[in-house]
């Protein structure tokens, strides 16, 4: 496995780590599926989660990307965790559009996390 490669695959495991120490008990890393990616981690309902660490962050390409992966994965939210250089995981960046943020506050548009 590359460097880089790594470094994805060890953020993803720190993400899942964080998610369970804050109650998402199934929160485990999932397969690439190439065309068909579901996000990078599953076991939070109704959200699809794709995880980035690398060196430039690009915000356009980290929505589209997860958006893509929400309706493959058909949660009804997609977000990107991206890693900030010398800081601890709960620390990442959670990038969303800002429809999907209105929708998550309100509570209106985004699928029940119990339903699922």
């Amino acid at each position: 496995m590359n460097r880089s490669k790594a470094k994805g695959t060890r953020f993803e495991s720190d993400v899942v780590a964080y998610l369970r120490e804050h109650g998402f008990r199934y929160a485990e890393r999932r397969a690439l599926a190439g065309n068909a990616d579901r996000g990078d981690i599953a076991g939070v309902p109704g959200v699809a989660i794709e995880c980035k660490a690398v060196q430039r962050i690009e915000l356009a390409t980290f929505v589209d990307e997860s958006q893509r992966e929400a309706a493959n994965a058909g949660a009804g939210l997609g977000v990107t965790v991206v890693k900030r250089r010398q800081k601890s995981t709960g620390d990442a960046y959670v990038v969303m559009p800002l429809s999907a943020f209105v929708a998550l506050i309100r509570d209106d548009e985004v699928d029940d996390p119990l339903a699922t």
